[in-house]
């Protein structure tokens, strides 16, 4: 589990495909791996990826077909920089929201409009996602949590939504490096999901 607090930038260093399917892919990223060991999770653009080896500077990870299917990992390269945040311990700060760190698709970034203050981004999205989202909700772009700011009205031919982003998080995280046509992970609130699901049980069983 995690919080989308992004503790790190890392590196990615090799990309090694390990048979049609899977590719081990190592990461620069030595703040977090402290305690790291491996079966640990460790989330790279907001994707829960399982340590399968080590060092005092690198970790590395398989990707499977799935994850390359449904995420922005599998266009990476070597010497690309992704956000990584390890697994929350029961004693941390809950600073975000509840992320698992399984990404539902991505989007495409539409627009950037920078200011003194604040980077809006608007970002695209796809319709099965939509009804997840709502103004001043939680999502997930690329392992960061982030509040929604404004979303497409439900009768949307194009579905979008825009974000808020503050100097700290343009350092701290890759969207501080984002350009227009980039393709970033989403996550919808979880809590949304469920709630849609049991809406959608409690429509059928009143038929």
């Amino acid at each position: 589990m995690f919080t989308g607090i992004i503790q790190t930038r890392g590196t990615i260093t090799a990309i090694t495909n390990t048979s049609d399917d899977t590719l081990a892919m190592t990461i620069q990223a030595p703040s977090v791996l402290k305690d790291v060991r491996r079966g640990d999770s460790i989330a790279i653009d907001g994707v829960c990826l399982t340590v399968t080896d080590f060092n005092a500077e690198t970790f590395t990870a398989d990707v499977m077909v799935q994850t390359l299917n449904l995420t922005s990992l599998g266009t990476k390269t070597a010497g690309d920089e992704v956000n990584v945040e390890p697994a929350m311990a029961a004693t941390d700060r809950f600073g975000g929201h509840i992320v698992q760190g399984h990404v539902e698709a991505t989007g495409t970034v539409l627009e950037i409009e920078p200011d003194n203050k604040w980077t809006r981004m608007r970002i695209s999205l796809p319709e099965r996602l939509a009804p997840y989202l709502i103004d001043q909700g939680s999502i997930t772009v690329n392992g960061i949590s982030l509040t929604v700011a404004t979303v497409s009205e439900p009768t949307a031919t194009e579905h979008y939504f825009d974000i808020f982003l503050i100097p700290e998080t343009l350092a701290a995280t890759t969207l501080g490096n984002a350009a227009v046509g980039d393709v970033v992970n989403l996550e919808t609130d979880l809590l949304a999901r469920h709630i849609a699901r049991m809406i959608q049980f409690n429509t059928n069983e009143e038929k």
